[in-house]
């Protein structure tokens, strides 16, 4: 099974961030190594592909919190293992409890707080994007926990690049335009580097962030891609969490 490290962590011993991929079992296609129960796959594959991922970083299924993703701008706050129903990102101080982001193209975003000690995980699709979601999940780390930008570590994760996102220019008009790219009476968006600003804007020292360089669409025999695959793609997940004993 070949999983995605970020190594923006890897001075903070305390935390794992890990992203799946499509290898693992040898889950032939549609679906291959397939993280998500709502894509048709078969239940008990999906179960065993995440009870093998969540082994490799010292979770299992009741220690982890997930959410409905709607591609919208609400943010939850939770502290036990649970389902947050409808929102798009997840914060937590609890140690050993992992917040999950379900992935097909969309990054993923993931922050760590060395002071306060609290990790947050983001699903920003370009819905998530235009909606601001991840200024917003930095407002309320500043607001409601009294987190400093200085002190975030942050991670966004393989997702499609622009050259492989063409939109609409319904899409494109929710966007500044240095984020569209345009080809031929074509548009084409840079979520990760729009993403990459909102952090910059709210102060993230560039040292202290990393853009993962993986295009999804690009990586067909690494990555789940709903843009290439369509109905039947599979989903990664990517999870963060502290440990509380090291």
């Amino acid at each position: 099974m070949l999983v995605i490290r970020p190594h923006i962590f890897n001075p903070y011993t305390e935390v794992i961030c890990a992203f799946s991929t499509k290898s693992g079992f040898s889950r032939k296609a549609p679906y291959f190594f397939n993280m998500s129960y709502k894509v048709g796959d078969i239940k008990e594959n999906v179960k065993k592909n995440r009870q093998a991922f969540f082994n490799i970083i010292g979770l299992d299924e009741s220690t982890v919190s997930s959410q409905k993703q709607v591609h919208g701008d609400k943010v939850s706050t939770t502290n036990k293992a649970s389902y947050c129903d409808e929102s798009d990102g997840l914060i937590t101080t609890k140690p050993d409890l992992g917040l999950i982001i379900s992935s097909a193209d969309c990054p993923a975003i993931f922050i760590y707080d060395k002071k306060i000690k609290l990790v947050a995980a983001i699903h920003s699709g370009w819905r998530g994007t235009a909606k601001k979601i991840l200024a917003k999940t930095l407002f309320k780390l500043s607001n409601d926990f009294n987190s400093q930008s200085k002190d975030l570590i942050c991670y966004i994760g393989p997702s499609i690049s622009q050259s492989n996102y063409e939109i609409g220019d319904d899409v494109a008009d929710n966007f500044n335009n240095d984020f569209i790219l345009a080809k031929n009476d074509k548009y084409f968006l840079d979520l990760k580097s729009a993403n990459y600003k909102i952090l910059l804007d709210a102060g993230v020292k560039k040292t202290n962030i990393q853009v993962s360089k993986l295009c999804s669409y690009e990586y067909s025999n690494l990555l789940h891609s709903y843009r290439r695959s369509g109905e039947k793609s599979g989903r990664a997940i990517g999870v963060i969490y502290m440990r509380d004993k090291l």
